[in-house]
Protein backbone atom coordinates (compact mmCIF):
# COMPACT_ATOMS: atom_id res chain seq x y z
CA UNK A 1 0.00 0.00 0.00
CA UNK A 2 1.14 3.15 -0.67
CA UNK A 3 1.13 6.19 1.53
CA UNK A 4 1.53 9.84 1.25
CA UNK A 5 3.43 11.71 4.05
CA UNK A 6 2.29 15.39 4.19
CA UNK A 7 2.94 18.56 4.27
CA UNK A 8 6.70 17.11 2.85
CA UNK A 9 5.14 15.15 -0.09
CA UNK A 10 7.25 12.55 0.99
CA UNK A 11 5.37 8.84 -0.99
CA UNK A 12 6.15 5.54 0.69
CA UNK A 13 5.09 1.92 0.91
CA UNK A 14 3.71 0.25 3.66
CA UNK A 15 5.92 -2.86 4.80
CA UNK A 16 4.29 -4.15 8.07
CA UNK A 17 1.25 -2.79 10.35
CA UNK A 18 1.40 -3.46 13.90
CA UNK A 19 -0.96 -3.22 16.96
CA UNK A 20 0.40 -4.64 20.30
CA UNK A 21 3.34 -6.64 18.54
CA UNK A 22 0.55 -8.73 16.36
CA UNK A 23 1.05 -8.19 12.33
CA UNK A 24 -1.78 -6.81 11.00
CA UNK A 25 -3.08 -7.33 7.19
CA UNK A 26 -5.91 -4.45 7.61
CA UNK A 27 -6.83 -1.47 10.49
CA UNK A 28 -9.62 0.42 11.06
CA UNK A 29 -10.41 3.97 12.17
CA UNK A 30 -9.05 4.92 15.58
CA UNK A 31 -6.74 2.17 15.78
CA UNK A 32 -3.62 2.67 17.46
CA UNK A 33 -0.66 1.18 15.47
CA UNK A 34 2.61 1.08 14.39
CA UNK A 35 4.20 0.49 10.97
CA UNK A 36 7.23 0.06 9.22
CA UNK A 37 7.60 1.81 5.43
CA UNK A 38 10.26 1.78 2.89
CA UNK A 39 11.53 4.74 0.21
CA UNK A 40 11.69 7.36 3.01
CA UNK A 41 14.43 7.83 5.61
CA UNK A 42 13.28 8.27 8.91
CA UNK A 43 14.61 11.70 9.47
CA UNK A 44 12.55 13.02 7.02
CA UNK A 45 9.81 12.28 9.01
CA UNK A 46 9.14 15.09 11.79
CA UNK A 47 6.41 15.65 14.64
CA UNK A 48 3.17 16.78 13.03
CA UNK A 49 3.47 14.92 9.87
CA UNK A 50 -0.12 13.25 8.29
CA UNK A 51 0.83 9.60 7.21
CA UNK A 52 -2.42 9.05 4.62
CA UNK A 53 -3.73 6.58 1.82
CA UNK A 54 -1.89 8.27 -1.61
CA UNK A 55 -5.06 6.77 -3.38
CA UNK A 56 -8.18 7.74 -1.19
CA UNK A 57 -8.47 11.18 -0.29
CA UNK A 58 -4.60 12.24 0.75
CA UNK A 59 -3.59 14.74 3.53
CA UNK A 60 -3.16 17.99 1.72
CA UNK A 61 -1.00 20.72 3.62
CA UNK A 62 -3.05 24.10 4.60
CA UNK A 63 -3.12 27.73 2.89
CA UNK A 64 -5.25 28.87 5.39
CA UNK A 65 -8.19 26.90 7.63
CA UNK A 66 -11.51 28.54 8.91
CA UNK A 67 -12.65 27.83 12.43
CA UNK A 68 -14.91 28.19 15.20
CA UNK A 69 -13.25 29.10 18.24
CA UNK A 70 -13.84 29.44 21.87
CA UNK A 71 -11.63 32.03 24.05
CA UNK A 72 -11.16 30.66 27.64
CA UNK A 73 -9.19 32.11 30.41
CA UNK A 74 -7.09 34.85 28.66
CA UNK A 75 -6.56 38.05 30.21
CA UNK A 76 -6.04 39.90 26.56
CA UNK A 77 -7.91 40.02 23.55
CA UNK A 78 -7.43 38.34 20.67
CA UNK A 79 -7.70 40.28 17.32
CA UNK A 80 -6.42 40.42 13.81
CA UNK A 81 -2.75 39.63 13.60
CA UNK A 82 -2.57 37.76 16.69
CA UNK A 83 -0.63 34.87 16.27
CA UNK A 84 -0.60 31.94 18.86
CA UNK A 85 0.07 28.44 18.88
CA UNK A 86 -2.05 26.06 17.28
CA UNK A 87 -1.86 22.28 19.01
CA UNK A 88 -3.59 20.17 16.55
CA UNK A 89 -3.01 16.26 16.51
CA UNK A 90 0.81 16.02 16.85
CA UNK A 91 1.34 19.33 15.32
CA UNK A 92 2.71 22.69 17.23
CA UNK A 93 2.38 25.55 14.82
CA UNK A 94 2.06 29.59 15.29
CA UNK A 95 -0.87 30.45 13.44
CA UNK A 96 -2.29 34.28 12.54
CA UNK A 97 -5.41 35.15 13.51
CA UNK A 98 -6.03 37.20 9.46
CA UNK A 99 -9.47 37.64 9.72
CA UNK A 100 -12.33 37.31 12.56
CA UNK A 101 -15.07 36.81 10.62
CA UNK A 102 -18.05 36.94 13.06
CA UNK A 103 -19.04 36.29 16.87
CA UNK A 104 -21.16 33.72 17.36
CA UNK A 105 -23.42 32.54 20.28
CA UNK A 106 -21.92 29.68 22.60
CA UNK A 107 -24.73 28.09 23.29
CA UNK A 108 -26.73 28.65 20.00
CA UNK A 109 -24.28 29.25 17.05
CA UNK A 110 -26.15 31.92 15.77
CA UNK A 111 -24.43 35.18 14.52
CA UNK A 112 -23.80 38.19 17.04
CA UNK A 113 -21.63 40.82 15.39
CA UNK A 114 -19.99 40.06 11.71
CA UNK A 115 -16.54 41.15 11.61
CA UNK A 116 -15.96 41.68 15.34
CA UNK A 117 -12.62 43.78 16.19
CA UNK A 118 -11.49 41.48 18.82
CA UNK A 119 -12.41 38.35 20.97
CA UNK A 120 -12.22 38.25 24.65
CA UNK A 121 -12.65 35.77 27.15
CA UNK A 122 -15.86 33.50 27.15
CA UNK A 123 -16.09 34.22 23.80
CA UNK A 124 -16.84 32.32 20.52
CA UNK A 125 -15.85 33.18 17.27
CA UNK A 126 -15.49 31.78 13.82
CA UNK A 127 -12.12 33.13 12.40
CA UNK A 128 -9.65 32.50 9.38
CA UNK A 129 -6.23 31.56 10.49
CA UNK A 130 -2.62 30.91 8.28
CA UNK A 131 0.10 28.76 9.88
CA UNK A 132 3.17 30.59 9.54
CA UNK A 133 4.97 26.74 8.82
CA UNK A 134 3.41 23.65 6.91
CA UNK A 135 0.64 22.33 8.28
CA UNK A 136 -1.86 19.75 7.99
CA UNK A 137 -6.09 20.39 9.06
CA UNK A 138 -8.50 18.51 7.90
CA UNK A 139 -12.36 19.55 8.46
CA UNK A 140 -13.74 18.40 11.43
CA UNK A 141 -16.69 16.99 10.01
CA UNK A 142 -14.22 14.96 7.85
CA UNK A 143 -11.74 13.86 10.12
CA UNK A 144 -12.47 14.83 13.58
CA UNK A 145 -8.74 13.53 14.71
CA UNK A 146 -7.53 16.58 12.68
CA UNK A 147 -9.93 18.98 12.93
CA UNK A 148 -10.00 19.86 16.71
CA UNK A 149 -7.06 21.91 18.12
CA UNK A 150 -6.25 24.02 21.02
CA UNK A 151 -5.28 27.99 20.99
CA UNK A 152 -2.33 28.63 23.45
CA UNK A 153 -0.08 31.74 24.70
CA UNK A 154 2.32 32.59 27.16
CA UNK A 155 2.88 28.75 28.08
CA UNK A 156 -1.39 27.98 28.82
CA UNK A 157 -4.17 26.78 27.29
CA UNK A 158 -6.50 29.96 26.09
CA UNK A 159 -8.96 28.42 23.89
CA UNK A 160 -10.11 25.35 21.78
CA UNK A 161 -11.70 24.82 18.26
CA UNK A 162 -12.66 22.83 15.69
CA UNK A 163 -11.95 23.44 11.88
CA UNK A 164 -14.83 24.07 9.42
CA UNK A 165 -13.22 24.57 6.27
CA UNK A 166 -10.04 24.14 4.59
CA UNK A 167 -7.95 25.94 2.08
CA UNK A 168 -5.49 23.45 0.53
CA UNK A 169 -2.30 24.32 -1.06
CA UNK A 170 -1.45 22.82 -4.67
CA UNK A 171 0.42 19.95 -4.00
CA UNK A 172 4.21 18.88 -5.21
CA UNK A 173 4.66 16.11 -6.98
CA UNK A 174 5.31 13.26 -4.79
CA UNK A 175 8.70 12.00 -4.29
CA UNK A 176 10.34 9.11 -1.94
CA UNK A 177 13.75 9.77 -0.56
CA UNK A 178 14.75 5.55 -1.12
CA UNK A 179 16.75 5.93 1.81
CA UNK A 180 18.77 8.83 0.85
CA UNK A 181 18.38 11.54 3.42
CA UNK A 182 18.55 14.96 2.82
CA UNK A 183 20.82 15.66 5.89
Amino acid sequence: MAVNITPVYLTAVVKTIEMHHETLDEVGPGDNVGFSIKGVDYRDIQRGFVCSDANNDPAQEVASFIAQIVVFNYPNQICQGFTPVIDCHTAHVACQFVELISKVCRRTGKVIEDTPKCLKAGESGIVKLVPTKPMCVEKFSDYPALGRFAIRDMAQNIGVGIVIDVEKRAPLPSRGTAGKSKR
